[in-house]
């Protein structure tokens, strides 16, 4: 029994993780409708930035506000120089432009900081009750703030949006800021749990868009229920589903097993959600 609820906060953990970055996701692809495959690049210069200004100032504290600082720059001036330049092209020149930005941090990232890993102290036991005061404050933002109902409207009805005289470009670098401060928040509270290093953000990314077409595009509601359920199916099928299998096969075939069927069971949600629910659980429209 201890064990399950060990690993169910695990997967509240994981849960909390994907939740910052679907939500920065959600609501570029939500309103902006670009696919952005560089959000896991900015995911790392957050934990680079963080594990950087940590060693210089002595301080995770002022090292995580310095690198949310530096992230929301970096993102915005990413939007301003070369995101703006994919609006209104289809999805294919989206994931190519965005693909070319990856590869472009990556580099850049070795360059700078040196192949070689790089560490951050902190419990890791402060990753949930952070994202929680992030989670909170992002819900104040949208649904409680004049900037966040212009989020919502343009979530739901971008062109109205800007038929009222809302400053659209002005409205796009915001959220685009927004959505790399809170990519880069989740890389500095993983990096602690696990090494600072090139290529980090790529895999977890893959796991942020599945949460986001669960939860529905441009829900912040939707992308924190979805990030939990996700978190919780990844985690425990990984702790439970191994031994499970074990029964049937051999060991090391139930080792290699257990984790590709927890794997699978998040795409086969997914796939569920897209037959009989293809807006998502909880769609912008709706809010």
């Amino acid at each position: 029994m201890l064990y399950l609820i060990e690993q169910c906060l695990n997967g509240i953990q994981l849960g909390m993780l994907l939740f910052l970055l679907a939500a920065g996701l959600t609501l570029i692809f939500g309103i902006m409708d670009l696919v952005n495959l560089a959000h896991g690049s900015l995911y790392m210069i957050g934990a680079y930035f963080a594990a950087t200004f940590a060693a210089v100032t002595g301080s995770f504290v002022f090292g995580a506000i310095l690198a949310l600082i530096a992230t929301l720059v970096v993102g915005m001036a990413l939007e301003v120089i070369a995101i703006r330049r994919l609006y209104g092209r289809d999805h294919l020149d989206h994931v190519l432009g965005t693909f070319g930005l990856l590869l472009f941090f990556n580099e850049a990232v070795r360059l700078i900081w040196g192949p070689a890993g790089m560490t951050l102290p902190l419990p890791s036991q402060m990753l949930i009750v952070a994202t929680l005061v992030v989670a909170l404050s992002l819900y104040i933002l949208v649904m409680r703030t004049r900037v966040g109902m212009l989020i919502r409207a343009g979530a739901s009805n971008r062109e109205m949006v800007g038929a009222l005289g809302v400053n659209i470009k002005l409205l796009y670098t915001l959220v685009f800021g927004l959505g790399a401060a809170l990519a880069g928040f989740a890389g500095l509270m993983q990096a602690p749990i696990l090494t600072v290093q090139i290529g980090m953000g790529e895999n977890i990314l893959i796991l942020a868009f599945v949460v986001i077409i669960i939860g529905g595009i441009g829900s912040i509601r939707g992308a924190f229920v979805a990030a939990m359920v996700v978190g919780l199916i990844d985690t425990i099928g990984r702790a439970f589903l191994p031994d499970l299998v074990r029964n049937f096969v051999s060991y090391s075939a139930g080792s290699s097993l257990g984790p590709s069927l927890s794997s699978m069971m998040i795409y086969m949600l997914m796939a569920l959600v897209l037959v009989f629910r293809p807006e998502g659980l909880f769609p912008a429209s709706s809010k």
